[in-house]
């Protein structure tokens, strides 16, 4: 049985030229012969699924821009000496603190693997069909002066990045921040709140968060957004660059 060049047609107006390929590949399966038509059916929908599903995670993927697009949560490096806990990671993995709107902050030393964990968890995310993107927070504040400078109005910016359902924010916290930069991440953290989930990369823990923010109402308000609805995950101490850099060589 072979599909016509009229039904090809009218499934590329639908935009449905997965279906072509899974017929055709049917077609080419000996084990498929004599099998009835709603099971022959049920794997050619399988099968187109899985290939517009594959382009779909793939375009997100490839969106998100991460630092390390190859990055795996199935790669992550569990030892003694790193206080990550596998169920943890296993647990965010399943993706379930982006459906409950929940964020993350990957607090540790330089070098300890947070924007890796970051990326892996962002990449993970994209699988599951969720927008993600990375982002330097020295770079994103460079963004909002320069949107600020050229027209007087970041609106265009916050709204780009209160739509991500996962975004990642490495070096939070790195620089001391003006004012201009305090309004934009209290406004940003405010659109972002309660209905997407943020990935935090930083060096430093929740206590000094309200002084590297400058302190007063706009700093207390970003902290308590996010302090008692993110898990926190301590990366330690441990130089993964040496250690990776040690195995290369």
């Amino acid at each position: 049985m072979i599909l016509n060049e009229g039904t090809k047609r009218q499934l590329r107006m639908m935009n449905q030229e997965e279906y072509i390929s899974a017929f055709e590949l049917m077609e080419k399966d000996p084990t498929t012969i004599g099998m009835p038509f709603v099971t022959r059916f049920e794997r050619m929908v399988d099968s187109a699924y899985q290939q517009k599903y594959n382009v779909r995670a793939k375009k997100l993927e490839k969106g998100a821009k991460l630092k390390f697009p190859h990055a795996d949560v199935h790669d992550i490096v569990y030892a003694e000496n790193r206080p990550i806990d596998r169920n943890v990671i296993t647990d965010l993995a399943s993706g379930r603190y982006i459906d409950d709107c929940c964020s993350i902050v990957l607090q540790g030393y330089a070098s300890s693997g947070k924007t890796f964990l970051a990326c892996a968890l962002a990449r993970e995310a994209c699988r599951q069909l969720h927008s993600a993107y990375y982002i330097r927070m020295p770079d994103l504040l460079s963004l909002n002066a320069e949107k600020l400078q050229l027209t007087g109005s970041n609106e265009k910016l916050l709204r780009k990045f209160a739509r991500y359902r996962v975004l990642v924010i490495d070096e939070w916290l790195i620089y001391e921040l003006s004012k201009a930069d305090l309004n934009f991440m209290f406004e940003l953290t405010e659109r972002r709140y309660d209905s997407t989930s943020t990935i935090f990369c930083t060096l430093f823990r929740w206590e000094d968060w309200l002084k590297r923010l400058g302190g007063g109402g706009q700093a207390e308000s970003i902290v308590e957004r996010f302090r008692y609805t993110s898990t926190t995950v301590e990366t330690g101490d441990v130089n993964m660059r040496q250690i990776f850099h040690v195995r290369e060589n």
